[in-house]
């Protein structure tokens, strides 16, 4: 049987796996972690988010960028300290502009694609992960603002989007616990939320159970290339250095892909994007039905807010560039219990539990999906911050192309690239 290693146990990884699995491959996961899910694929916002699906490659991102530069709780920071990796990503970020359009469209289909495929999975293996389809309501605060959004909504629909015009009177009825005054919105209906570290989970037990084999706390080394496919050297805590023959490896291992693409001789420009949220534990009931059912996107701030279950709360936002930094500042989670207070000032505060991780983004916005440049190398990583809303779908997409190389049950030999 034809043996497919995969890098990474986030919701690419695992997405993978399963999609490999469900063709009749052997599979094989590694993660440098103890359990699957532990990275960016831990605590994001929440939401499953074809609406949020425009890409950021504009000339205002980069105006705003550097206006908010020296802002310490400013929506998008960028640390001004010099690094090729950084430069060189955004010089590349400003290059696809012109791309802006047809990127924006390319990423709605992929995600509308994608909830069909995840909400199958789930169902099938019994996963329960606090989904909740009730749309998503984005909310703008002034004319200019809505404005804007309206010439987006224009790209969304084209893309096959169902979504439509808010009033401040429907806001007020879609989400009556929400506070303040607002011009006008957009309703996605179609649009749903969930808890992406407990689908991750579940879903990598469901592998588990099938027979799909993990390695925790294995760090993958090396990955030599050989005439019968690839041999990954790894170690782990208790056993030490290993080797892992494998007719294939897709690489999935988020802001981590780039150094793997360069030992495979690929060129990936992935930058660490960071992101924060708050989870916030609703013990009492007052909060509880003071939080709202519904998921906002506030794009004057932007950020997002989830409702995760009955007792828990996720708002998260702002996107940092500052490398491999995994800090979680005061003055970048302040300004999300803020907005939770005076949006949901019935909502207490008092059990908040911060989180910061590294969105895996490439300048064009989209993920790299498919062949790499030797023959059984294939990736599915760079989703940035629409991981959770895109990957159920380039699990599809990766393992179609493997599948388009490799028979599943032929023996071990060289991966014969084919013609697309």
């Amino acid at each position: 049987m034809t043996h497919i290693a995969v890098i990474g146990a986030g919701i690419t990884g695992v997405t993978t796996a399963y999609a490999l699995l469900e063709r009749g491959y052997r599979v094989t996961v590694f993660d440098r972690h103890r359990y699957a899910g532990m990275e960016t694929s831990f605590a994001n916002g929440g939401q499953l988010s074809a609406s949020n699906a425009e890409v950021w490659n504009k000339p205002s991102t980069i105006l705003h960028g550097l206006r908010w530069m020296l802002q310490a709780d400013a929506p998008l920071l960028m640390n001004p300290r010099p690094s090729w990796h950084k430069y060189s990503w955004m010089a590349q970020f400003a290059g696809h502009i012109m791309h802006y359009r047809r990127n924006t469209i390319e990423t709605v289909r992929l995600a509308i694609a994608a909830r069909e495929h995840l909400f199958a999975m789930a169902e099938k293996e019994h996963i329960d992960f606090d989904l909740e389809k009730r749309g998503i309501l984005h909310i703008y605060r002034d004319r200019a603002g809505f404005e804007k959004a309206a010439k987006v909504n224009a790209l969304l629909k084209e893309g096959g989007l169902d979504r439509f015009v808010v009033t401040p009177d429907d806001i007020a009825q879609i989400e009556p616990t929400l506070s303040g005054a607002y011009y006008g919105g957009f309703f996605t209906p179609s649009d749903a939320t969930g808890d992406i570290h407990k689908f991750t989970r579940g879903l990598a037990a469901a592998c588990v159970h099938r027979g799909v084999v993990v390695h925790y706390d294995a760090s993958v080394e090396a990955i030599i290339p050989e005439s019968h496919g690839h041999v990954l050297h790894w170690r782990s805590p208790d056993s030490g250095m290993q080797a892992l023959h494998a007719d294939a490896v897709v690489v999935c291992a988020g802001v981590a892909s780039r150094n793997f693409a360069a030992m495979l001789g690929d060129r990936l420009n992935i930058y660490p994007v960071k992101g924060y949220s708050i989870t916030i534990n609703m013990l009492d009931e007052a909060s509880q039905n003071a939080a709202p059912t519904v998921s906002i996107l506030d794009d004057a701030t932007k950020i997002v807010a989830s409702r995760l279950g009955r007792d828990r709360f996720r708002v998260a936002g702002t996107a940092e560039f500052n490398g491999y930094n995994r800090d979680i500042r005061d003055d970048r989670v302040r300004p999300l219990i803020t907005w939770t207070r005076e949006l949901f000032p019935g909502v207490a505060t008092d059990r908040v539990v911060p989180w910061s991780g590294l969105r895996p983004m490439m300048p064009n916005m989209l993920p790299r999906v498919g062949r790499g440049r030797r023959p059984g190398v294939y990736y599915n990583t760079g989703h940035g911050h629409l991981g959770w809303t895109l990957s159920a779908a380039t699990a599809q997409m990766v393992a179609q192309s493997v599948s388009s190389d490799l028979a599943p049950d032929a023996a071990s030999h060289v991966p014969v690239r084919r013609a697309a």
